[in-house]
């Protein structure tokens, strides 16, 4: 068991030993989780998260049609979001 102080604005020095183990180094991103008994802090999982442009979006909807009824209504959105279909590389449905 490792002991810590708090410092102002609630600042607390992870021991050098723990930081090691968990691979917590400066600007890593921990998460504190309430829990009845204490504070659970722990590395956290960062996801990158991609924002689709509306060409991006739009192959989404045309290779992802399975039959030629979901390829026309492709299309429809495609065209809904002011693109040409035909402008945009993707694959038709056999």
């Amino acid at each position: 068991m490792e002991s810590a102080k708090v410092g102002k604005r609630g600042a607390i020095v992870v021991p050098a030993k723990l930081r090691r183990r968990f691979g917590i180094e400066e600007g890593t991103v921990v998460t504190a989780e309430e829990r009845e008994d204490g504070i659970l802090i722990r590395p956290a999982v960062v996801i990158p998260i991609e924002k689709y442009t509306p060409e991006r979006k739009a192959e989404f909807l045309l290779s992802n049609a399975t039959n030629v009824r979901d390829y026309r209504k492709a299309r429809t959105e495609v065209q809904k979001l002011g693109i040409d279909p035909d402008s945009i590389p993707h694959r038709r449905p056999a």
